[in-house]
């Protein structure tokens, strides 16, 4: 049994391992088209930290990678945050609901939420405000129309990946999923 101070340690440990991987997938293996669409699969890393370990440290992953990701490119935009602190904390607000029958349907329902509210909605509103030339109304349904084509995609890619990994018992023998349930010790 693991006491507390090492259950942390451990949850601190693969949380930074999980945003340097979001980091990498984002700037390095990465596919971006003329238009300004970036095609990558760094969402998951955060769902999945926020799977094991509760929406609190998945919301911290998402805004270290985020934070860190950004500043590695373009500069830091705390407007741009929320969706990548979003995939974290959905991740581990849902976790209960994934435990219970991890299906592919289970996890693409639970990555529908962040992907929707997150990378669709809030950031094509905040893109069309801060980048845009036009006015904001088109912006939005120019940034809808693009980022949804896109995520919907991406979403059934990342979906399908953690489901793999999770059919792989990977994270079994990580001692990482189920969830870890702190213990007083």
């Amino acid at each position: 049994m693991q006491t507390k101070r090492t259950q942390a340690i451990k949850a601190l440990v693969y949380s930074a391992m999980l945003a340097a991987l979001s980091v990498v997938m984002a700037r390095v293996l990465c596919f971006a088209t003329p238009d300004g669409v970036r095609w990558s699969l760094d969402k998951f890393p955060l769902f999945l930290s926020g799977m094991f370990f509760g929406p609190v440290m998945g919301g911290l992953t998402g805004f270290v990678a985020d934070f860190t990701g950004s500043l590695m490119q373009f500069g830091f935009n705390p407007l741009l945050c929320p969706p990548a602190i979003l995939y974290g904390v959905f991740g581990g607000l849902l976790r209960l609901y994934i435990q219970k029958n991890p299906s592919v349907i289970r996890l693409g329902l639970s990555y529908l939420f962040p992907v929707v509210i997150g990378s669709i909605l809030y950031q094509s509103c905040m893109l069309a405000f801060l980048y845009f030339d036009g006015t904001f109304a088109a912006g939005v349904l120019y940034y809808l129309g693009t980022r949804s084509i896109q995520f919907s995609i991406m979403l059934v890619a990342e979906t399908l990946i953690i489901y793999a990994l999770m059919k792989s018992n990977v994270f079994t023998r990580l001692g990482v999923w189920p969830p870890i349930k702190f213990k007083k010790g």
